[in-house]
């Protein structure tokens, strides 16, 4: 298995995107980070399928930071598939978000949320928690061996 450790950023806004693509860089949270714009991308890097067709499913993300408010598929419907299939429902899942709806975090932890995060608004609050995240998920928490084998 790769050691890199990946995070899965799925994030449809162009804005929200480029400051935490900043916040982590910024910070030196993660090796590598994988970019998905809509929920479909993220299933399709996740499970090898569409333009990630022939990636191996056992390298899959150490971190997947999760937007609710997604195109095509959003983001409760793709923690809900990655936590129905074996090889990615142990994955860590921090939901990313705007929303301040209660349903959204009720529904998010109901289906496996590991974390749900509210976007701060200011950019330096916003740098600090993703930094956090990325320290925490990255370097202190330690994952489940061999995510892809596990029954």
């Amino acid at each position: 298995m790769n050691n890199l450790k990946t995070i899965l950023l799925v994030e449809d806004n162009p804005d929200d995107l480029a400051l935490t693509l900043r916040a982590l860089k910024n910070h030196n949270v993660a090796n590598k980070i994988v970019e998905a714009h809509d929920g479909v991308e993220a299933l399709d890097y996740l499970f090898c399928t569409g333009a990630h067709a022939g990636r191996d499913t056992r390298q899959q993300p150490q971190l997947i930071l999760l937007d609710l408010k997604l195109p095509k598929v959003d983001g409760l419907e793709v923690l809900r598939r990655i936590r129905n299939d074996q090889r990615t429902r142990l994955l860590p899942v921090v939901i990313l978000t705007s929303s301040d709806e209660e349903k959204d975090i009720v529904s998010g932890y109901a289906l496996g949320a590991n974390s749900f995060v509210r976007k701060p608004v200011d950019f330096e609050q916003f740098a600090v928690s993703v930094r956090q995240l990325g320290f925490y998920w990255l370097l202190i928490n330690e994952p489940p061996p061999a995510i892809g084998g596990l029954p």
